[in-house]
């Protein structure tokens, strides 16, 4: 158990990976940072971001749907040109 007091933090990552249907998709895992990560933090939690996803991701919001009908979380993504229906995919 103290270990864990020891271990570093993991936080947020957000990142873009080839694939989906669309070309490209959006990804989240729990992640220790590296040295060429962007770390950022909205609304009292810390992200982190690759260099290359980043550029992707410039000027996106995440946003956590959790009505009726939600589907988890939500990248809304204003360079992505076309998305799929599943909301995970753009081009």
């Amino acid at each position: 158990m103290h270990a864990a007091l020891n271990a570093p933090a993991k936080r947020l990552r957000v990142f873009v990976e080839s694939g989906g249907c669309s070309g490209f998709q959006y990804g989240m895992s729990f992640d220790e940072s590296k040295p060429d990560d962007a770390v950022m933090e909205s609304e009292g939690v810390p992200l982190l971001v690759d260099p290359a996803s980043l550029a992707y991701l410039d000027g996106s919001a995440i946003d956590f749907d959790d009505g009726l009908h939600g589907k988890g979380f939500e990248i809304k993504n204003p360079n992505a040109q076309s998305t799929c229906g599943c909301g995970k995919s753009f081009a």
